[in-house]
């Protein structure tokens, strides 16, 4: 588990990123993330964005959404174990599982990035109870590490509520916590009429061997109306 005693250098495209340069990157991954969500939003309407505060590397892929009249009511995480001496990068992908909003069937899973490169094990499914569907969102991140090893997004947790009435509940897979970094801040709710319908997440891509990599840094997800 190197934590500490290790030197890890970024690089973008090949070169060590500045922090100056990291800032601009992340005006430019802002920028792309409007464009991206005015295309990809075709076909559903959301009626909020859930978003918190993640780690600092990596770029904001597409939107991904449940079929129409389909909403999130669970989620899986894939998760890499401590390596001990080796590179940790902790959670890397969520996945979550969609049914239809009237019939409560099973609409299939929404992974965002399924084909790139990923370190890690899926976990189980964890689902709201029956009926019942994601509204919002916590996620767990250790702050930056210096010339110490990061990991940026830990674990997520959701809360789940009807989507017209009742009182939101948590729901988060055990053991309720990744190995570091701490969980900030609830993300605003769904509004009354709506649930979780897509997702987004923010990836730093494979930096190499002998470089420090954090795969998942953040999270965004998107409310439909029913």
């Amino acid at each position: 588990m190197c934590r500490t005693s290790c030197i890890y250098t970024r690089t973008t495209y090949g070169k060590i990123t500045t922090e100056h340069e990291l800032t601009n990157m992340e005006g430019l991954g802002s920028l792309m993330f409007v464009i991206l969500s005015l295309v990809t939003a075709e076909g559903r309407e959301p009626t909020a964005t859930l978003t918190v505060k993640g780690g600092d590397w990596g770029v904001w892929g597409d939107v991904e959404y449940c079929a129409e009249g389909s909403f999130a009511d669970g989620y899986k995480m894939r998760i890499e174990p401590p390596q001990k001496w080796g590179d940790d990068t902790s959670l890397n992908r969520v996945s979550i599982t969609c049914r239809d909003g009237d019939t409560l069937e099973e609409t299939g899973d929404v992974t965002p990035h399924p084909n790139i490169k990923v370190f890690g094990y899926w976990g189980s499914k964890t689902s709201c109870h029956e009926g019942d569907f994601l509204t919002s969102f916590a996620l767990q991140v250790e702050r930056p590490q210096g010339a110490g090893d990061d990991t940026a997004a830990n674990f997520v947790k959701f809360t789940c509520r009807n989507i017209t009435t009742g009182e939101p509940y948590v729901l988060e897979q055990q053991p309720g916590a990744g190995y570091w970094g701490t969980f900030g801040k609830w993300s605003d709710s769904c509004p009354r009429g709506s649930a979780i319908c897509g997702i987004q997440q923010k990836i730093e891509s494979f930096q190499s061997i002998w470089r420090d990599d954090t795969e998942l840094n953040n999270l965004r997800f998107y409310c439909c109306q029913k």
